[in-house]
């Protein structure tokens, strides 16, 4: 059973029904609540009478380090069971951390352990190493974003990396930790039994240099599912460091996130190696990066290759035109693993999305979900998408926002949407602006066709 609550400010009643729920469900979420310090001694009450807990998220509440100290002293009774624990956002300081090290010694049940967006810095960040440490401590998840830790707090991880043959998860991501923290981090993972899954680097002052450790990362874990290295500025240099370790037969990596890292086509090329060799590789973002139509070419040309398996691909706001647009409308033609792409904040115009629905036209297409927010779509753009969307087949999601449409391009598209034969699930337009009679049909249309979702 799951008590599940969002954004709702709990006055002093409703907060007295909840009281028993909290006493007995296996799963509570009370994020962004409104909760204070005020609340967690009655949290902490019924925390201890709950044998069944076995997930707590108090996200996005004012706790403070007492009302965290309250929470945890609530879990800390021999019935309790619980294996994820999110205190995300709830103003944990390093002066609250204190307690911690106690508090992982005596829950050795936990498993996933969610502390982002609370200020821990290096010193907190200590404490909790030193509970991680413990040998009653079996945690496999540990989620540490926008906790404003430096290079310091990453040789108590790596010491935590080396001695916990079972953790699997670390998120980093948004601390300045830099290039000296990455490399004592790769070799607390080269050292290292601990088979992880997932590391997650975004905006961490990863450089260059800081590829050449995680390439031998990636070509030793075989472990290693998602790396995400968004938000760095690793350049096509860094990208050239990188790939030889993707290459490598023992690398299994399916997610890779290098979003704004100040690559470009040339940096296209040692990457397109990786997608022609590796089935293993599923989800590819270079969104914010200056490829052009020349990287996108190459892209291309390696996702009609039979040895590129990727289901998603994220080129948003990289420079392209309608000029590569044929070559994708190639891929969606014939590319038989390719089921999300994100094309968004490209100049493609209505001569591009001509000719992505002739692709997706084709019968063997297989594409479920396209973003084409704020790509200069005309209202003369939907008369060929609402060709495209009676013709395909497979198309569930077309995101549309932020483009220079009107009554007359909305019209179009749903007539193609009322057609039986549109298999079209969701359809987005954010900052699409239409008129009372327009927003009728559209109101008209969602009844009728309970299945269609029209966001705006």
């Amino acid at each position: 059973m799951s008590l599940d609550i969002q954004c709702e400010q709990l006055s002093d009643a409703r907060w007295t029904e909840l009281l028993p729920l909290i006493q007995q469900y296996q799963v509570v979420r009370l994020d962004d609540c409104g909760l204070t310090e005020v609340r967690c001694q009655d949290i902490s009450s019924a925390l201890r009478a709950n044998p069944a807990l076995t997930e707590l998220s108090l996200r996005t509440n004012e706790l403070g380090d007492a009302g965290v100290h309250l929470v945890l002293q609530g879990l800390q009774s021999p019935s309790c069971k619980i294996q994820k624990l999110s205190l995300q956002n709830c103003c944990l300081t390093e002066a609250g951390c204190g307690v911690l090290p106690g508090v992982l010694r005596s829950i050795p049940t936990l498993r996933e352990l969610h502390l982002s967006d609370n200020p821990l810095g290096d010193t907190g960040l200590r404490l909790l190493c030193e509970g991680l440490l413990d040998h009653r401590c079996h945690l496999e998840r540990l989620q540490l974003e926008y906790c404003n830790l430096t290079a310091a707090s990453c040789e108590p991880l790596a010491s935590v990396l080396r001695a916990k043959p079972d953790f699997k998860e670390l998120m980093l991501s948004n601390n300045e930790i830099g290039e000296a923290g990455v490399r004592v981090l790769c070799q607390g993972l080269k050292d290292s039994p601990c088979q992880l899954e997932t590391l997650k680097l975004e905006s961490c002052g990863v450089t260059t240099a800081s590829c050449r450790d995680l390439c031998g990362i990636v070509a030793s874990k075989a472990s290693l599912r998602e790396l995400d290295l968004g938000s760095n500025q690793l350049g096509d240099a860094g990208l050239a460091e990188l790939c030889p370790g993707l290459l490598r037969p023992s690398s299994r990596l399916r997610t890779l996130w290098l979003w704004e890292c100040g690559i470009t086509a040339e940096g296209c090329r040692e990457l397109c190696r990786v997608l022609r060799a590796k089935e293993s590789l599923k989800e590819l973002s270079l969104a914010g990066n200056e490829l052009g139509d020349g990287g996108a070419r190459l892209l291309c040309e390696s996702l009609l290759e039979p040895g590129c398996q990727l289901e998603s691909l994220w080129v948003k706001t990289c420079s392209l035109t309608a000029a590569c647009c044929p070559l994708f409308s190639s891929v969606l033609a014939q590319n038989k693993s390719l089921l999300e792409l994100q094309m968004s904040s490209n100049k493609l115009g209505d001569a591009g999305v001509r000719e992505l629905g002739q692709g997706l036209c084709q019968p063997g297409a297989v594409l479920r979900v396209l973003w084409l927010g704020d790509c200069e779509v005309t209202d003369s753009g939907c008369s060929s998408l609402a060709s495209t969307l009676l013709a395909n087949s497979s198309l569930r999601e077309l995101d549309l926002s932020n483009n220079c449409l009107g009554d007359p391009g909305v019209l179009q598209l749903i007539d193609s949407l009322r057609q039986p034969g549109c298999a079209l699930e969701q359809l987005v337009l954010y900052d699409i602006y239409w008129s009372e009679e327009i927003d009728n049909q559209v109101r008209a249309l969602e009844e009728d066709k309970p299945s269609l979702r029209i966001i705006s």
